[in-house]
């Protein structure tokens, strides 16, 4: 590791305080005494700044634009700085997503904490280390004594207590509580309203925007319950719903838009091996729409003082939703400050920022902070989607069992994970956008449960036709070692040699792999038919991971854990129901995610530790192989395959 780099150094004195702003100036008093090492931006390396406070204490503070919100990179970046500054835990705070103090190191998402973050803040430690000690040297990972361990949450015990404060719980001085005024149908235009039906409240209207502001929510929801009374609105009609969404989505697809990202990957002639093939398949496969049902609904707190701007909000993107705010209301981004607690879940749901946009728009008006908290309805309604998928495969085997052509295609869904390990002789893989009815955006893993879910699923199809082993078949076709070896390691655990081919009533084992964000995954499970709904449960699944050298092992099995669990929810029920233009199922009791008595009664964990292989971000790959895994199961079980997420009830007569 090269721990030299480029930093600025400053000692924390009262003589030398006209280097900050004033607001800088206020939060370096709140460190107290010391040194902050500023480490620049690294852009050919992607590295972002990091800033380092050394207390003269003894305690260190790590400032990062990187947000916590149950994933655990507040306890990683921690474990890293740790490391290399040669410092307990918990002599090491980490003050995360302050938009007017903390560095601007991009989105939380896509897995890309640990790649990039964390070597960053290592770099920087070390650095600062070797600053303080000139003897000091950088730890490789052979050495480690912090990371590589089994740690707890940093703050966990304020969130077991408590005292842990989410955006949905931020108090300011004489806080108001915001509500607004929701159309009927998507694309509905509001055509009039009276706001003098609120009675004595502070109601804000501004084109289709119309929300209250009052003392309590209760009276807030009752202002704006009567002003709903009044309000006359354009709806327009739709014809697409759920039970045509797909035949939408196929008959939409924009085959012109293939380029740049989108263009599709080749090699031969797929068309030609088709036409010569004796034994082809062809299938297409669909996901619905889903939502990221987050424990804490989208939330703010919005507070105007003196021309400047300050929210606290759950949101992955908190230097975005600065810009957005200062662009709204047209004042500079250094007089916005954003500010984001540890919250209840985002998955990819919380890019954007419309609970902060509303509070402040309502906090303006009243000249009051003012709380705004989207109900559970709200969420599942105005909240983008995982996007909806039509995936069509056709594939051909040669006379040794190869793979002699393989034709892939993704419709509206996009292109994570869409290429394939799988050696053929002719391939093409591509995707199509298409017109989505909903609003979608980012989820765990993007597009790749819904391309490993469809590929998964027929290459077990394609090893039925060779007569072979599905585990035989995919070790034939796999030159990666990475994804062997979990395949194997799962395969083992779960004692797939033993129990394959074995008729059990009513069960079936199946297994499935992938690669995503380049950390690789396997499962293998069993399913049983339940006789009276005809749909799967989930009796036990083995899944081996491997995402480089492990960071923190405790951290990485919940995050392999909560990944199941979330994919099997896109198995057995998640999925959204609409008509003309309306969310039908936009409540818990009628949207399933997955409940206690859906999960395995056994659960194993196989961790691939790599210490030679970079670390890899772990929030998302984990959900790929659930779905596949388990429709192979179920047709083992039933001779019946599921060619849709989520499943159907299995035929009686399958």
């Amino acid at each position: 590791m090269n721990d030299v780099l480029d930093f600025e150094r400053y000692e924390l004195r009262e003589e030398l305080a006209y280097r900050f702003t004033p607001d800088r100036r206020e939060f370096l008093q709140t460190l107290g005494a010391g040194l902050l090492f500023v480490f620049a931006a690294d852009a050919q390396n992607a590295a972002p700044e990091t800033r380092i406070h050394v207390g003269e204490n003894g305690h260190y503070t790590v400032l990062t634009g990187k947000i916590e919100e149950g994933q655990g990179a507040r306890t990683e970046i921690a474990m890293a700085a740790a490391e290399e500054l040669g410092a307990p835990l918990s002599r090491v705070t980490v003050l995360m997503a302050d938009t007017s103090q903390v560095p601007n190191d991009g989105i939380t998402a896509g897995s890309g904490t640990t790649p990039r973050t964390i070597p960053a803040v290592r770099r920087a430690a070390a650095a600062v280390r070797k600053e303080l000690d000139k003897s000091a040297q950088s730890v490789t990972p052979a050495d480690w004594k912090v990371l590589g361990t089994p740690q707890v949450r940093t703050n966990s015990r304020d969130i077991v207590t408590g005292a842990h404060q989410c955006p949905s719980d931020v108090q300011r001085e004489g806080m108001l509580y915001g509500v607004v005024l929701r159309a009927p149908a998507f694309g509905a235009k509001l055509l009039s309203v009276d706001e003098k039906a609120a009675g004595d409240v502070i109601v804000v209207r501004d084109g289709d925007f119309v929300g209250c502001a009052a003392p309590t929510s209760f009276s807030a929801r009752q202002a704006l319950h009567k002003i709903a009374a009044t309000a006359k609105w354009d709806v327009p009609t739709t014809a697409v719903n759920s039970t045509n969404l797909f035949d939408h989505l196929k008959a939409k697809a924009q085959s012109g838009a293939a380029s740049g990202r989108n263009r599709p990957i080749e090699q031969g002639d797929v068309d030609a091996a088709l036409q010569q093939a004796q034994r082809k398949l062809e299938a297409t496969y669909t996901a619905a729409y889903i939502q990221h049902a987050p424990m804490e609904p989208r939330a703010a707190v919005a507070e105007w003082r003196d021309g400047s701007l300050t929210v606290w909000t759950g949101t992955s993107n908190p230097f975005s939703v600065r810009d957005q705010l200062a662009q709204a209301f047209q004042i500079p981004a250094a007089k916005v400050k954003v500010l984001v607690p540890d919250f209840g879940g985002g998955f990819g749901g919380k890019h954007t920022g419309e609970a902060a946009l509303e509070a402040a728009r309502l906090a303006r008006a009243a000249q009051k902070p003012v709380s705004l908290r989207w109900t559970r309805a709200e969420e599942f309604t105005w909240a983008y989607c995982r996007p909806a998928a039509v995936i069509e495969v056709r594939a051909a085997l040669d006379g040794n069992n190869a793979i002699g052509a393989w034709d892939f295609t993704n419709i509206n869904s996009g292109g994570s994970a869409i290429d394939s390990p799988y050696k053929s002789v002719a391939h093409r893989i591509r995707f199509l956008p298409s017109d989505s009815p909903l609003r979608q955006g980012s989820y765990r893993a993007l597009a790749s449960t819904a391309n490993n879910f469809a590929r998964e699923s027929h290459i077990d199809e394609l090893a039925l036709a060779a007569n072979m082993d599905p585990l035989a078949f995919r070790l034939q076709h796999l030159d990666n070692d990475r994804i062997r070896e979990v395949l194997q390691a799962a395969a083992q655990k779960f004692g797939w040699k033993d129990r394959v081919g074995k008729k059990t009533s009513n069960r079936g084992i199946g297994l499935a792999c992938g690669i995503e964000k380049n950390s690789v995954v396997a499962a293998c499970v069993e399913v049983e038919i339940d006789p009276r709904t005809r749909l799967p449960r989930l009796l036990e699944i083995c899944e081996a991971y491997e995402c480089g050298a492990i960071l923190n092992p405790l951290n990485l099995r919940q995050q392999v854990e909560g990944s199941i669990v979330m994919g099997l929810g896109a198995v057995l029920g998640e999925g959204l129901q609409f008509e003309r233009g309306r969310i039908t199922n936009a409540r818990f009791s009628a949207y399933k995610v997955p409940r206690f008595h859906d999960t395995p009664s056994k659960m194993d964990i196989v961790l691939v530790d790599k210490k030679d292989v970079a670390p890899i971000g772990a929030g998302e790959t984990p959900i790929i192989a659930v779905a596949p895994a388990m429709a192979n199961a179920v047709f083992a079980a039933t001779g019946y395959r599921p060619r849709s997420l989520p499943f159907a009830p299995v035929p009686a007569r399958a």
